[in-house]
């Protein structure tokens, strides 16, 4: 079997396990960066940097695909591009509950399950990383608090 297509039978029994598929990313996708477009803890971190929003949501449609699917369709490198925003365990913390939330709206319980387990771990990868940037060493159990020196559990 050659890698490709190996991963075409890895994507096959991820969809077929959990129904997820790239029209179903595609509305997680739009559904979630709706409710952080009008949210007001991430609206304006995103709208500060954002213009053109479809280029935004094709690039996260192929890093969920990437992600959720295994695809391999997303070519990019998403911590530098966090390691400077001005966030911290709050920030991280409400773009999950957000995230959830469109999970929960637009996708069946197995598909769900599936976005929100790998979401967890994406926020908190780019949360120790954002604290690594900023001279902050997390513990286990500890979050990146800006507003404050040093972390609190």
């Amino acid at each position: 079997m050659t890698a490709e297509e190996r991963r075409e039978q890895i994507v096959a029994d991820i969809t077929a396990r959990t129904g997820i598929d790239e029209a179903m990313i595609e509305r997680l996708v739009r559904g979630f960066y709706a409710k952080v477009r009008s949210d007001e803890v991430l609206g304006p971190i995103f709208d500060a940097r954002i213009r053109d929003w479809e280029p935004h949501l094709r690039q996260m449609c192929a890093f969920w695909s990437s992600v959720a699917l295994m695809s391999g369709r997303y070519r990019g490198a998403p911590m530098p591009k966090h390691l400077p925003l001005p966030v911290d365990a709050a920030h991280f913390d409400r773009w999950l509950a957000l995230f959830e939330a469109a999970a929960k709206e637009l996708c069946p319980p197995d598909a769900e399950a599936h976005f929100v387990e790998r979401a967890r771990r994406i926020a908190a990868s780019l949360e120790l990383g954002v604290a690594g940037a900023n001279g902050v060493l997390l513990g286990v159990g500890e979050r990146y608090r800006r507003n404050r020196p040093g972390v609190s559990s």
